[in-house]
């Protein structure tokens, strides 16, 4: 599955036929899904229940259903919490802030945290941090950190053609950050505003980044960062 913006399948809706053609699938599948919870067996696991929650809150949110995408949602990122699925977590996150909730940018916050701390998806994890560029304004620091992490994680996380892939497109993000940031548009002055900001040193930036999920969440954790850190190999 790909998350990024410029890969995204986009269903062709034509006229007002298709576009009840698509909905009436998507009605069918979350009825469907529905079905498959109340079926599930005695003893299931909690995770199973949680994957198709997070099927069902995709779908919700296709129909723009957005509080009911809120809720199942966050029901399935508390799940995967509990069994400790990161990635899965992530997803429920990405689902929690496009349900545009009063709590979206505190789920975007923690998304990105979780897609940062632990080696998930590189594709998810890039479009996390997206978020945080389109959420950012143009004069501010935030999308720029956002960028230059997204670019160091896809450094980290992947090779061979998938590196290339993602590495070419979180270069033009960043490059599009800082034109819109500081209206550079040539590679000395693009050199020039990495070293001005600090967009290569991942020490200083990842701290910086912090600084920005903090803002986003605010006090409204819904996990103990500094119990998660304590359990990292490397803390």
């Amino acid at each position: 599955m790909t998350y990024l913006k410029d890969a995204s399948i986009v269903m062709d809706a034509d006229d007002a036929g298709d576009a009840e053609t698509a909905s009436a699938v998507l009605e069918a599948k979350i009825a469907d899904i529905q079905q498959q919870i109340t079926c599930l067996p005695a003893g299931y696991k909690p995770e199973q229940r949680a994957l198709l929650l997070l099927d069902m809150a995709d779908a919700q949110l296709t129909l723009e259903r957005k509080q009911e995408a809120w809720d199942t949602a966050r029901e399935a990122f508390d799940i995967f919490l509990q069994n400790e699925d990161w990635e899965h977590a992530v997803q429920s996150c990405n689902i929690l802030f496009g349900a545009d909730q009063p709590d979206s940018l505190a789920a975007l916050g923690q998304g990105v945290w979780l897609a940062v701390t632990y080696p998930i998806n590189a594709d998810l994890s890039v479009a996390m941090l997206e978020h945080i560029v389109d959420e950012t304004p143009d004069d501010a620091d935030g999308a720029a950190v956002a960028a230059a992490t997204a670019h160091y994680l896809v450094d980290l996380r992947t090779d061979g053609k998938d590196r290339d892939n993602l590495s070419f497109y979180t270069s033009r993000l960043l490059a599009d950050v800082a034109r819109r940031h500081s209206q550079v548009d040539s590679q000395q002055a693009f050199d020039l505003w990495v070293n001005r900001l600090e967009l290569d040193d991942p020490a200083k930036f990842l701290v910086r980044l912090r600084n920005v999920i903090d803002v986003l969440v605010q006090e409204n954790w819904w996990f103990d960062r500094d119990e998660l850190q304590s359990r990292l190999p490397v803390n």
